[in-house]
């Protein structure tokens, strides 16, 4: 259960790691240095764009913290903002984005907590006005894939997230967001992988409500 927690907390920390330093002679610094910058901003929006350009998802998922422990379940998709993780019969609870709030439900416990997609890890991924330019940065763009670092330096508790992107004709945007990696108050790493990406279905409004376990003992169907 704390595996499922780690990653939907609200109290984070911000790991910013600082620019890579390029070893070029002085009299070529700031062109190389200008021609970086350009690259890595337009690959920071076309990452954007692929995440912006979903409408809807289905893919499975599988949930790991640092100890190695690993849930799984299935993800829904739905922009902008809303996010459903329904997880394996042996995890009693769900974690469900209206598209304003993201709400994690333990019906072990008959306890709910909210908080707003802003101030979650997953900002970056379900929050359509994040400012990807002012809070992303790209960390590794190789042949194939791309992985980007989202965090607000003036709000740490808010958290870091980085999402890996892979080439796939596929996926909208001609990006498939493959994986991510969250980073909690402890220290604590959690990481999501997912497979079997289906886009473009009908997704109801209805997948993303939940029953409140506080007036009824029932999990939803």
């Amino acid at each position: 259960m704390t595996t499922v927690k780690n990653l939907f907390r609200k109290p984070v920390t911000a790991a910013i790691v600082g620019s890579l330093a390029l070893a070029v002679p002085a009299s070529l610094a700031v062109p190389a240095q200008t021609a970086i910058a350009q690259s890595q901003t337009d690959q920071l929006d076309r990452a954007t764009r692929a995440l912006r350009a979903i409408t809807t998802m289905r893919a499975d998922f599988t949930q790991t913290d640092r100890a190695g422990n690993v849930v799984a379940g299935e993800l829904t998709l739905k922009n902008p903002g809303k996010i459903r993780f329904e997880y394996s019969d042996d995890v009693n609870m769900l974690v469900v984005s209206n598209g304003r709030s993201l709400t994690l439900v333990d019906y072990d416990v008959n306890q709910v907590e909210r908080w707003p997609i802003s101030d979650s890890p997953l900002g970056a991924l379900l929050d359509p006005n994040r400012d990807m330019r002012r809070y992303g940065r790209v960390v590794e763009a190789r042949s194939g894939a791309i992985s980007i670092e989202v965090a607000d330096p003036s709000r740490p508790e808010f958290g870091t997230i980085r999402l890996i992107f892979v080439e796939s004709g596929g996926a909208p945007g001609g990006l498939e967001l493959t994986s991510w990696v969250a980073l909690d108050a402890q220290n604590e790493r959690t990481t999501v992988r997912l497979r079997n990406h289906r886009y473009g279905m009908s997704v109801s409004d209805s997948e993303f409500r939940y029953r409140d376990p506080r007036r009824s003992t029932r999990r939803p169907g």
